[in-house]
């Protein structure tokens, strides 16, 4: 495809950005972006500086990015200098162009519209990506608002911020979109009625004579698909190192409808936590409590409280877990520090990740790690975070609580019911494996996501936490770290978009509307 300006994107419900990140980020033999995101929306506030921050970070070509985003990230400059900044001014103002943050169906429809053709002018292809909020449609947020409230749950008007999509494609025709959401669409109701169902046929036929084809990105059009199933993407199988499985359906108009499309292709050898994060300061966890001791020592203390527990339980392999807990005791002694929320370093460390991630994810300018800093814990759950760590590390796989010691289990009715809904409620994620989804519940707590190496008794960090949803390390989180953690579980791994967007540039290329 012969043209002198990228194809424009709009990204709806945008979140901090990794669909655009990925998007963005493919160039030809001269490093010329092959797509521009001209518009994206989100409402939540930090999600919205983070997409303005990276905005300004777009604007530069690769290694011409001024020196201070770099010190602003590592915090020796405040955020008011950072954009009075001579070389920064002008992206900024592009950037607040791009950005704009609205609840979009509350905000006015002319609004969004306006914004919308200014951005695209008249060009044609240009694409639509963006993934409408999925609490909804998640099994465990649909579990928890309709056992709570079932009126309410089938009044959730979450259900049908898809047709604010719907709408924009009905109004401007992209040629191409792209749309993400939960794997637990396929499955919700409404009314009655599968909710995937209805949104397949409306994005289908939109409106306005428009017509569209839906594909997966698993499946050819060569190939014999038509299952919801055959829309999920297990981004576990292509590089990326989490078990993350999405419906993503790739849309397109009929008038482009004559040629078929690539689809993802596998990777020979999954990608792993210990390959992500392992290169990461090894740092210990905080401890909480208003009148707890918060030292190394009491840290210390806690880990060695932990063994005489395993050691009254009846677990048969006890004693594994026993001589894993001693070597990482003899370890821990050397994480004296909580990290912060950045680490310079003097030499770059070894990392043991695939190179086309190291390529992706590293950036020498840097010099140091960003959002590196662990959450506080109460003495009770560090002594099971550090159960558990060392029982997957034992074992190979993370406990059930029908494993734990009777005197680390949580103070609760039905923990040793083998029905227990949540007997995984302390998860491991483990070093040699993808880790489990990343998913902005790990905004409330560490549970879900302890750190594989007992001796650092934690839960992961935000940057370790961006390394499994393959953020660039120079990709900065704004806002506090419960919204940054909420940023990093909502987004669409940007490694994984980049690989749809390499797919959908090859179609449109191939496509003659386009010279």
């Amino acid at each position: 495809m012969k043209s002198s300006s990228p194809i424009p994107i709009i990204d709806l419900f945008a979140g901090p950005g990794g669909l655009g990140e990925g998007f963005s980020s493919i160039t030809d033999k001269k490093r010329n972006r092959l797509f521009k995101l001209v518009c994206s929306i989100e409402k939540e506030e930090s999600a919205y500086q983070t997409l303005l921050l990276r905005s300004i970070f777009r604007h530069f070509s690769a290694g011409a990015v001024p020196d201070c985003y770099y010190e602003y990230i590592a915090g020796r400059i405040d955020k008011k200098s950072f954009l009075s900044n001579k070389a920064i001014q002008k992206a900024f103002n592009e950037a607040t162009i791009e950005a704009r943050q609205a609840t979009l169906g509350e905000i006015s429809e002319k609004t969004v519209n306006d914004w919308i053709k200014t951005a695209i002018g008249a060009s044609d292809p240009w694409v639509l990506i963006g993934g409408p909020p999925c609490q909804a449609y998640s099994l465990a947020g649909r579990s928890r608002m309709r056992g709570a409230d079932p009126v309410a749950f089938e009044a959730d008007k979450r259900h049908f911020l898809y047709r604010e999509y719907l709408r924009i494609i009905k109004e401007f025709a992209p040629a191409v979109f792209v749309m993400e959401n939960v794997k637990g669409i396929i499955s919700s109701t409404h009314g009655g009625e599968k909710i995937f169902t209805r949104i397949l046929g409306d994005l289908k036929n939109p409106g306005n004579d428009l017509k569209y084809e839906i594909r997966s990105f698993v499946y050819s059009q060569d190939e014999s698909f038509g299952l919801p199933s055959d829309f999920v993407i297990k981004a576990e199988n292509f590089g990326i190192p989490q078990k993350r499985h999405r419906v993503i359906l790739f849309g397109v108009r009929d008038d482009y409808a004559n040629k078929g499309h690539q689809v993802l292709r596998s990777s020979s050898e999954k990608q792993t936590v210990g390959q992500m994060i392992d290169s990461l300061p090894h740092i210990r966890s905080a401890i909480s409590g208003a009148n707890a001791d918060k030292s190394f020592e009491q840290w210390l203390s806690i880990l060695h409280s932990t063994p005489h527990e395993v050691l009254r339980c009846d677990n048969l392999m006890k004693l594994s877990i026993m001589d894993v807990m001693e070597k990482a005791l003899s370890r821990a002694k050397k994480n004296k520090g909580v990290g912060g929320s950045f680490i310079p370093f003097k030499k770059s460390p070894k990392v043991n990740m695939s190179e086309d991630l190291k390529s992706w994810i590293l950036d020498k300018r840097i010099k140091g790690f960003s959002l590196h800093e662990s959450r506080s814990h109460m003495a009770s759950d560090l002594k099971r975070y550090f159960f558990c760590s060392s029982f997957a590390l034992a074992l190979g796989h993370s406990p059930k609580l029908l494993d734990f010691p009777v005197g680390l289990l949580p103070m609760h009715q039905n923990v040793q019911d083998k029905n227990e809904p949540f007997a995984d409620r302390f998860r491991v994620q483990i070093e040699g494996a993808p880790s489990s989804t990343v998913v902005s519940h790990i905004s409330k707590d560490g549970h879900y996501y302890i750190h594989p190496d007992p001796a650092q008794c934690r839960s992961l960090t935000v940057r370790e936490a961006a390394r499994l949803q393959t953020f660039s390390d120079n990709y900065f989180f704004e806002g506090n770290r419960t919204q940054q953690y909420c940023q990093v579980g909502n987004a669409v791994p940007p490694y994984l978009a980049k690989q749809l967007a390499e797919i959908v540039y090859d179609f449109l290329a191939k496509n003659k509307k386009r010279v």
